[in-house]
């Protein structure tokens, strides 16, 4: 079992009133409730105009249990700080990843003042950080360069991104990352279903980590087979659906530009919630699966779909 907690440092003291005494009731078998958290994107369903939701307008529940909003933050303002990592795959095609390092550094020179960004690449089932997290943004910029575009950069881009997520420390705030990779997996053919991928889901939902993912076809014949390059752009899709983010390709060639992915990601970074719920206490922390509502006219709630719950005071 995966050890760390998540924590955003914005937890609240749940204090259950008698009006909820029919969640007491519901959680008594497991101890009471106590407060899970998600970082939730808001998004039209269509045009660009993202509905404003508040906390009476979100539901959430566990199987057919709806549970309790205790809060919903805004994440702007005061709370807007985020650490957010671009984490490059070093087997991709340096040709179609040069074509749009201006992109990215664009992107990030332009996160604002309360983002801090680092830059690292995933070779060999592990990340080379090449730059720590700052708020210069033009020294971020910096940390960009050509990926190898080799073999020597082999292994499983899930195991790096489970890497970069064991070395992050914990922090009081939002984290995400923006993975650019084909998605193919080196270490074996697992089809749909990869330990590696659920592995590195269940690190992020753990620790509340958000992942968006572009693709971008990689280096060699390898890269080049349709069978590899079906299976990698669905386990950027599932890796980016399950901890609440957005997988973007079009089809298997190299994207012409990342400027409207990366516009739609920060439009996404600038419409997020801090949700804390009260949930039924577990014997022992664990992921639990939730799912969201909102009856509010053209917005729908994007987050992981899966919380890390912990116990009671009195719990093991």
């Amino acid at each position: 079992m995966l050890q760390s907690k998540f924590t955003l440092g914005l937890f609240l003291a749940v204090a259950l009133s008698a009006g909820a005494g029919s969640i007491r009731a519901q959680n008594a078998s497991s101890g009471g409730a106590v407060p899970a958290h998600l970082v939730v994107t808001v998004v039209a369903h269509s045009g660009n105009q993202v509905p404003a939701v508040q906390a009476g307008d979100v539901q959430v529940y566990q199987k057919r249990e709806r549970l309790q909003v205790t809060d919903w933050t805004p994440l702007q303002g005061a709370q807007a700080a985020l650490q957010l990592f671009i984490a490059v795959d070093d087997a991709a095609q340096p040709a179609a990843f040069g074509s749009n390092m201006a992109d990215l550094r664009n992107f990030i020179t332009s996160q604002p003042a309360t983002t801090a960004v680092g830059v690292a690449y995933m070779r060999n089932g592990t990340v080379t950080i090449t730059q720590q997290l700052t708020n210069d943004h033009a020294a971020a910029a910096k940390g960009v360069r050509l990926p190898l575009g080799n073999h020597g950069a082999f292994g499983s881009v899930y195991l790096s991104i489970a890497d970069l997520i064991q070395r992050w420390p914990q922090s009081s705030v939002r984290r995400e990352i923006v993975m650019i990779s084909d998605g193919i997996d080196e270490l074996g053919s697992f089809g749909v279903s990869n330990p590696y991928v659920d592995s590195a889901v269940q690190k992020a939902q753990q620790n509340g980590i958000v992942i968006f993912a572009i693709y971008t076809p990689g280096f060699g014949r390898y890269y080049r087979s349709y069978w590899r390059m079906n299976m990698g752009q669905i386990h950027l899709s599932q890796i980016s659906d399950e901890t609440g983010g957005e997988a973007y390709f079009l089809g298997f060639q190299a994207p012409v530009s990342y400027t409207p992915y990366l516009d739609d990601i920060g439009q996404r970074l600038r419409h997020q919630y801090l949700l804390t719920f009260a949930a039924p206490a577990q014997n022992k922390p664990r992921l639990v699966p939730v799912r969201l509502r909102t009856e509010v006219p053209n917005a729908e709630l994007i987050a992981a779909d899966q919380a890390w719950v912990g116990t009671t005071a009195g719990g093991r």
